[in-house]
């Protein structure tokens, strides 16, 4: 299977819906989170992309982005960590002078039945999965609800709607961001009211979630081409989806014209789930 990881030639800027605003996207550098930033970068935003381990893959990221003229930094965390995601948040700002939009792309897989799983298996995919996500937004969230505007978007997967196979871990910590995408919606609103900063012609801070299908990218690499035909056999559109399909749904909730949009869940995933 072909994977959509890399595009040689330069990001074109097509608008400038998000010119002047700063992007943080976890797991970054790489499939889905690339393109989320190649597709804001193309809106005009400044990019900082996070990554977890792959410092070379990152620097030829940050070496494609800036040929392209955009301005843009990389920053190395386990979102795991609170730490980490406290100081790569620190980073940016101070970087950059503000953060604008948070997208919580960063996700790993450990796939075991649930009678097989250890304990291990379970937490690590948790902690990076789900709790990466909170670790991520609270010292984003603060920042966004301090200025009185931003945007938050947790990439979840129809897994977590429809649960699979030797998945447990990954389902409930891709479902347990719809809790928490909900959550943080109402909270943030409720925190610019308490403060006066609720204007009814802002931008407001809003949380949504983006659920992709099957998409194309080096998570599926391994899976067998017979099992590919099945699933793109289960899918209305009988095909996997594209990175950049996901990313157009990301850079339309990061926009200003969003504003209305908070606490949902956009599925892209070809009719799989409907």
């Amino acid at each position: 299977m072909s994977s959509v990881e890399t595009r040689a030639k330069p990001i074109e800027r097509v608008g400038r819906k998000l010119e002047g605003r700063v992007a943080l996207v976890t797991g970054g550098t790489r499939g889905i989170g690339a393109a989320i930033c190649r597709s804001l970068a193309s809106q005009g935003g400044t990019i900082a992309a996070a990554y977890g381990s792959n410092r070379q893959k990152a620097e030829e990221f940050l070496g494609e982005l800036r040929r392209s003229e955009v301005e843009a930094s990389t920053h190395q965390a386990n979102v795991g960590f609170a730490e980490d995601c406290e100081r790569i948040v620190r980073e940016v700002i101070e970087r950059h002078g503000r953060l604008d939009i948070l997208v919580n792309n960063a996700g790993i897989t450990i796939d075991k039945t649930v009678l097989r799983m250890s304990d291990a298996d379970w937490d690590n995919v948790i902690s990076v999965n789900l709790s990466g996500a909170f670790y991520m937004s609270k010292p984003a969230l603060e920042h966004m609800i301090e200025r009185g505007s931003g945007r938050i978007v947790n990439i979840s997967s129809v897994i977590g709607q429809m649960g699979n196979i030797g998945q447990a871990n990954y389902a409930a910590a891709k479902s347990g961001l719809f809790g928490l995408t909900m959550t943080m919606a109402r909270e943030a609103t409720h925190a610019l009211a308490r403060s006066g900063k609720l204007d009814p012609d802002g931008l407001g801070v809003t949380v949504n979630t983006v659920a992709p299908g099957f998409i194309e990218t080096d998570m599926l690499a391994h899976v067998p081409d017979k099992v590919l035909d099945k699933i793109k056999g289960q899918i209305p559109v009988q095909r996997l989806g594209r990175p950049d399909e996901v990313a157009r749904v990301v850079h339309f909730l990061c926009a200003d014209a969003s504003a209305y949009i908070t606490g949902q869940v956009w599925a892209v995933n070809g009719g799989l789930d409907m």
